[in-house]
């Protein structure tokens, strides 16, 4: 038998019905009720499917694909016929839209094909059905020369179609909010299909308050700078709309990252990260380490950052890269486990550990290239630019390697890496001006695109580079210009306010920056006692500073 029949055979299997391993969800009298959401999805299948439909739909919104899948396969175990259940499982088999097409192998495209294969064989009683099957089809369709970006945007058109076909239907509005953010270029600063997708969420959010996807999205809809802050009452609501979902627990991380409110990224990924371990999802329970990291560092709880550094190993032991089913995929977690170390080094200017930081190859670029970039770093400003040059040459090849694919977004991220790289390796070398050249360079380049969903933040944000190497050179009015445009895109960054603070304190700008060593510790009162020499230096300067009466 061919592999594509094969696929074929066990995809129509799963689509008739679940086998005896499916997880059947049954409630028993005495159990909490499962906190999910409010979500109902309108349907030509039995009547004795009506609420398992509505719950695999609500764990779908959710990206909760393991459980969804089994929530439609028990749908399709009571009603073979429910060709819209073969829709949901065709949308968890896609998996996070946001993940992009890095971790979509051939086999698991040509898995979910058959699924949608199946779909269509099984007969959809109504048109509507056959409109949504349909249109998950398109992200299948061709995927061996058609590429990522071509198919979520016509997946996009095929949901605006859908979306006014049914006025009446508040699920294809929805899904078609999300396809508009799946498919926004991270190079428009126009920020058009995110705008538009969060103004049909927010009509929708009026009508259904508990729905979880509507929250979820809404979130992802303003998960760029300038839009962060409209997200929090979506975020401070999604985790108590669907507390039994992993991912709802995470998601308002986003936007609490985004706006520089620590605390409540801490808080909001620690219960992620042990949701995401009972659930037996690793990567995810990784990814919301990355966010939880991110925020202690943040907020100078270095001690708190290094017990999550402590537990990597057995985690690493845990993943499985080509598990399927939680919101993070296997590439979040290898990402996770090389951007923790990388960040520890790096937020704490430990540019000795940095360097020293050993790389852990995996099929993943983009992934590697985080231990490169940091090791290079650190070996250029500890005074070591031999060794940082090997680092630089590792990035070209990654960056080499990943042109050769269809991942634009990445090799482009890589290239900034390399070109940040670089430029601290010439200034080690003492080329000082061809170092400033290249770095503006590759501040520019990363202001023109935004961070991926799968990283709170890039390691050490380009601009904020730039405008610690003009600080060294002794430049102190042009690098607090630079710290200032990078507190404006990375709030409560603490590298970035302390910069901006030493920057204003040599240029003699005392106001200034006392302001900011006061910010600084604003948003840092659980930070180490006495931490590191920054915060001793704020806590010293905001001590000298006069009192105001």
């Amino acid at each position: 038998m061919s592999f594509d029949r094969a696929v074929r055979a066990v995809s129509a299997a799963a689509c008739v019905a679940a086998g005896p391993a499916a997880a059947q969800h049954e409630h028993h009298a005495g159990e909490p009720a499962e906190r999910l959401g409010k979500v109902h999805f309108a349907n030509s299948c039995s009547a004795e499917v009506a609420d398992d439909l509505d719950r695999a739909m609500a764990l779908l919104h959710s990206f909760w694909f393991s459980a969804a899948s089994d929530g439609f396969n028990q749908v399709l175990q009571k009603d073979p016929r429910c060709a819209i259940a073969c829709w949901g499982l065709a949308m968890s088999q896609w998996g996070n839209p946001f993940s992009g097409p890095a971790v979509r192998t051939p086999k698991m495209l040509a898995e979910g094909r058959a699924i949608v294969e199946r779909a269509k064989a099984t007969g959809a009683k109504t048109q509507r059905e056959r409109d949504y099957i349909a249109a998950v089809e398109v992200l299948y369709k061709d995927f061996e020369t058609l590429d990522h970006h071509a198919r979520t945007v016509a997946y996009e058109k095929a949901m605006e179609q859908l979306a006014a076909r049914y006025p009446d239907d508040p699920e294809a509005r929805i899904y078609y909010a999300l396809a508009l953010d799946q498919s926004w270029p991270p190079s428009d600063k126009s920020y058009g299909n995110l705008l538009k997708a969060a103004a049909i969420l927010g009509r929708e959010w009026e009508r259904q308050p508990d729905h979880p996807g509507i929250a979820h999205y809404i979130i992802h809809s303003y998960d760029v700078p300038p839009l962060a802050e409209r997200a929090l009452p979506a975020a401070r609501r999604y985790a108590k709309v669907a507390p039994d979902a992993p991912h709802a627990l995470h998601m308002p991380s986003h936007t609490f990252t985004r706006v520089g409110s620590w605390q409540e990224s801490i808080d909001t990924n620690l219960a992620s990260a042990a949701a995401a371990r009972k659930d037996g999802a690793t990567a995810e329970e990784l990814h919301a380490f990355d966010y939880q990291v991110y925020a202690y560092l943040q907020s100078g709880q270095d001690r708190a950052a290094a017990r999550v550094l402590e537990g990597l190993e057995e985690a690493r032991a845990r993943l499985d890269v080509d598990a399927k089913g939680a919101a993070a995929p296997g590439a979040a977690g290898v990402y996770a486990l090389a951007t923790i170390p990388a960040r520890y080094a790096l937020e704490r200017g430990a540019w000795k550990e940095a360097a020293a930081l050993q790389p852990r190859p995996s099929r993943f670029a983009w992934a590697d290239s985080v231990t490169h970039f940091a090791r290079a770093m650190g070996a250029a400003r500890s005074g070591d630019p031999a060794a940082a040059r090997a680092d630089v040459a590792k990035l070209s090849e990654l960056h080499d390697a990943l042109a050769k694919g269809n991942d634009p977004y990445w090799t482009e991220q890589v290239e900034i890496q390399r070109k940040a790289a670089e430029a601290w390796t010439l200034r080690a070398e003492g080329e000082a001006d061809e170092a400033l050249a290249l770095m503006r360079v590759a501040a520019d380049q990363e202001d023109a695109t935004e961070k991926s969903a799968i990283s709170p933040g890039p390691l050490a944000p380009a601009r904020e580079l730039l405008a610690e190497m003009l600080l060294e050179l002794r430049r102190p009015g042009d690098a607090l210009a630079d710290f200032e445009k990078t507190m404006k895109k990375e709030p409560n960054r603490f590298r970035g306010v302390y910069g901006a603070a030493r920057a204003a304190e040599l240029a003699g700008r005392s106001d200034e920056a006392g302001s900011d060593y006061a910010r600084i510790l604003e948003f840092c009162p659980k930070a180490d006692t006495p931490g590191r020499p920054e915060l001793v230096h704020a806590r010293e300067f905001a001590s000298r500073a006069p009192r105001k009466e």
